[in-house]
């Protein structure tokens, strides 16, 4: 039996009450369905199930009863007819991007990439014969001039990781349906909260549920979500046959997980705000980048599809790389970890960690500094994180200042 659910729930009604599929145990928690495969009745309600004739699970790498529950709390979330769960974050990126492609097609999209989203797009879809384009995801006459007859995607991540760049979801979504082409957007750093893909246009929306879904550091997991005809005919023949599906333990996880999404996210963007403020002001800290605030390069932007600033900052400290790793080395509270979305606070060095496979000189076209720090802010007190972090900036400056006066 199902448990009731209304599309016009709002969203911390619909985390904690949406795709329940109950069983005949009528249990409060979601079940936890672990098993590969399922029986049947008789021979005929196996060939039936094959056939599509039942509506029935066949084996979990194509579906099971509790990732479906997660996918259809995604889907009540973002407003989207169908979802298939993953079992990464990477896994949904390169599913949805090799589901809009074949041999012979041509994808755009923004340079602005976590390091192994670039690896798929300049090194791997091209083993496959399909071209790709990098461009300034800011600029859209560079999206209108790279967009061609045989254009069948547009990527982008938005912010985007680490630089925490806003790109106009709905006019790159306006620019890749002139060709008929479908824009793929991650939205891990804005999560589904803060920011709506689907409604500003965009065809498919993909997260890694590692992130703030899971948000206490536990389960890997990632979603695609997007029209169920898409999802359908593209997306599960990948599922089927390639298998990078969610497991049912994970999908409990996020589930659980998503029930207190909102209580996280809203808490930690609001420390991330008082955060960045008080970086902005800090005479180590050479530039600030945080989209809640209103010196964001991109602030417009962000005030018209977003809804909430981000749970990231990212700032560069005047003394590059020593003083990054000075920062990083003297925090107490914060933890050095490439994750993110976390209930503890982390920070880490994209140059030489999220983003070290690329080539110098793209990170430096990315705006991505030896003394670039990005921050994932976390539950703890606000006040006990920005004493963390002037004990640590302190002694950043004062390795700055000794490195400048032997040189000098």
């Amino acid at each position: 039996m199902s448990g009731y659910q209304d599309r016009t729930w709002r969203p911390a009604t619909t985390l904690v009450h949406g795709g329940i599929t109950r069983s005949p145990f009528g249990e409060t928690s979601e079940a936890m369905f672990l098993t590969q495969g399922f029986v049947y009745d008789s021979a005929e309600a196996a060939e039936a199930r094959f056939k599509g004739e039942d509506e029935g699970f066949i084996y979990s790498r194509y579906a099971n009863p509790t990732v479906a529950m997660f996918e259809e709390r995604m889907c009540l979330l973002e407003g989207a007819e169908a979802a298939r769960g993953t079992a990464s974050g990477m896994a949904a990126v390169n599913t949805a991007i090799m589901a809009a492609v074949k041999a012979g097609d041509h994808v755009v999209a923004a340079k602005a990439l976590f390091g192994s989203c670039r690896y798929i797009i300049e090194t791997l879809l091209p083993t496959f014969g399909v071209e790709a384009t990098l461009v300034d995801g800011t600029d859209l006459e560079q999206w209108k001039a790279a967009v061609r007859p045989n254009t069948t995607a547009l990527f982008l991540e938005s912010p985007t990781n680490p630089t925490l760049e806003i790109i106009d979801i709905a006019a790159v979504a306006d620019i890749a349906h002139v060709v008929g082409a479908r824009l793929i957007v991650d939205n891990v750093f804005a999560t589904p909260l803060w920011q709506s893909p689907l409604k500003l246009g965009a065809d498919v929306v993909i997260y890694s549920a590692t992130k703030h879904i899971d948000g206490q550091g536990r389960c890997l997991g990632g979603v695609i979500l997007s029209d169920e005809e898409w999802i359908e005919e593209k997306v599960h023949p990948l599922f089927k046959h390639t298998g990078p599906s969610l497991s049912p333990f994970n999908a409990w996880v996020m589930l659980k997980g998503l029930e207190t999404l909102p209580l996280r996210v809203e808490r930690q963007t609001a420390t991330a705000a008082m955060i960045a403020d008080y970086l902005a002001g800090h005479q180590g800290v050479a530039r600030l980048i945080y989209p809640g605030r209103d010196d964001h390069p991109q602030a417009s932007v962000a005030r018209k599809q977003m809804t909430g600033g981000s749970t990231l900052i990212a700032f560069e400290l005047a003394g590059g790389k020593p003083a990054a790793f000075a920062a990083c080395n003297g925090v107490d509270i914060i933890k050095i970890s490439n994750n993110l979305g976390d209930a503890k606070s982390l920070i880490c060095h994209p140059a030489t960690t999220t983003h070290q496979s690329l080539k110098e000189e793209a990170r430096a076209e990315l705006g991505i500094s030896g003394g670039m720090l990005r921050l994932s802010v976390g539950l703890e007190d606000p006040d006990d994180l920005i004493a963390d972090l002037d004990k640590a900036l302190g002694q950043s400056v004062t390795l700055h200042r000794g490195a400048s006066l032997e040189t000098a």
